[in-house]
């Protein structure tokens, strides 16, 4: 397939994607939690019902110890007994979980707050709640995943129990969705939902290909990129979009987004998730699904360094840059939708701007826009060095802020000016695209 309409992309944080930060689950994990009331009146833990929520806070202390001791019994018995279709909801989602490689998981009552009516069946008390889950995954999480839902709990016979979960906004859990599949790579965990093993055991090993190949374009130290991937490939099109909180035009024909928080340092930072779609990386020969993954581990080894302050046309034209590094790709085989405009006399006037990364635009216009960052970011190295490129990378991410970022980074580590990069880029597009 040619040009980008197949292009990957970030997908979810604030300095690489479409809109404000998403965190590395994708969403809440309505694993374990549902509301089918309207949580009204919540407000902060009181010291009036304390008692109240130290009892909600040990059946939440219970059921994340049943789901780490993998624990059936002791999980369902925290969930309502007179909640038959929820009960077995759980029971689903339960054995979902039984091959992800859990660290931790945890629970923490964040709120609480009263609704009508008070009482629930049975004469116990009904109470809505918000908790937060914190849950890592073995090996490649160095620190928890934190998502909120909100919940209703229900008193019987003296026994409080989860009665109930919201449908949450902002996605949900792969384990939501049906059985994980999970395959390990030497440098990659790939979870799968309605994939075969072999599908999956392939994706393992490009990324296991893609994590070295950035390593040696970013030249990142251990306590900043540990240097592995979590890959997610849920069972269709429609399955991705509902994980990512989006409708399915967004991502028809994108192979694959990265979630993530930018900012993060190191272990410290939240983590991130590749998700694959299924069908528009199916279509890909084997060196587009390699472009593909080695991109989106770009930013997963990047993102501690991508800020507000990153212009998409940076972040995206990095990726592509560790990419395409070393393929012996030409500018006009890489870039085959501007290679066409400039042959019609539309070369570029200036960087693309955050809008022309919008998922949900014109394909050709999308397309252009990551090709204008690549060339950008590959004159930067041909012309300075791959580690200015770097190092330009890591200075714009340190402004902290948007304006000035890219001009400060220019002037100190290239001793360039805005203009004068701009002049040079526009005559390198014309001729790396022979129309100059």
């Amino acid at each position: 397939m040619t040009g980008r309409w197949w292009r990957s992309g970030r997908g979810g944080t604030r300095a690489g994607g479409r809109g404000p930060a998403r965190r590395a689950a994708c969403g809440l994990a309505a694993a374990l939690l549902s509301l089918q009331a309207a949580l009204t009146g919540c407000s902060a833990l009181s010291s009036d019902d304390g008692a109240r929520d130290r009892a909600l806070q040990g059946v939440l202390d219970r059921w994340a110890a049943a789901v780490r001791d993998r624990d059936e019994n002791a999980f369902l018995a925290a969930v309502d007994p007179a909640a038959d279709a929820y009960r077995a909801e759980q029971r689903r989602v339960f054995a979902n979980l039984a091959a992800v490689p859990l660290a931790s998981w945890d629970y923490r009552l964040v709120r609480t707050g009263g609704f009508a009516p008070e009482r629930g069946d049975g004469g116990g008390r009904r109470v809505a709640a918000e908790a937060e889950l914190r849950y890592r995954l073995a090996g490649y999480d160095g620190v928890p995943v934190t998502t909120r839902t909100r919940l209703t709990l229900v008193e019987r016979g003296g026994r409080w129990y989860v009665a109930a979960e919201t449908a949450p906004r902002g996605g949900g859990q792969l384990w939501q969705q049906g059985p994980v599949t999970v395959v390990r790579g030497e440098r990659s965990l790939v979870l799968g939902v309605g994939q075969d093993r072999e599908r999956l055991r392939a994706l393992a090993d490009l990324a296991d290909k893609a994590v070295p190949a950035v390593g040696a374009a970013w030249h990142a130290g251990p306590r900043e990129w540990p240097g592995r991937v979590v890959v997610e490939m849920p069972a269709s099109l429609e399955r991705m979009a509902a994980l990512l909180d989006s409708p399915v035009s967004n991502y028809r024909g994108i192979a694959a987004v990265t979630t993530g928080e930018a900012g993060g340092t190191g272990a410290a930072a939240p983590a991130d998730r590749i998700i694959v779609n299924p069908e528009a990386y199916g279509v890909l020969g084997e060196f587009g699904r390699r472009i593909v993954l080695t991109h989106e581990t770009a930013h997963v080894a990047t993102r501690a360094r991508t800020t507000k302050a990153t212009p998409l046309w940076l972040s995206e034209g990095f990726a592509d840059w560790a990419a395409y590094r070393g393929t012996g790709r030409t500018a006009r085989q890489a870039a085959p939708e501007l290679a066409r405009a400039a042959a019609a006399g539309g070369l570029p006037r200036e960087l693309p701007g955050d809008p022309d990364f919008g998922f949900a635009g014109e394909a050709g216009k999308l397309a252009r826009a990551y090709e204008e960052g690549w060339l950008a970011c590959r004159l930067i190295a041909e012309r300075w060095s791959e580690e200015k490129l770097v190092a330009f990378y890591r200075a714009v991410g340190a402004h902290g802020r948007r304006d000035g970022a890219v001009e400060g980074a220019l002037r100190d580590v290239l001793g360039i000016s805005p203009a004068e990069f701009t002049a040079r880029w526009r005559a390198y597009v014309a001729e790396q695209l022979g129309t100059g």
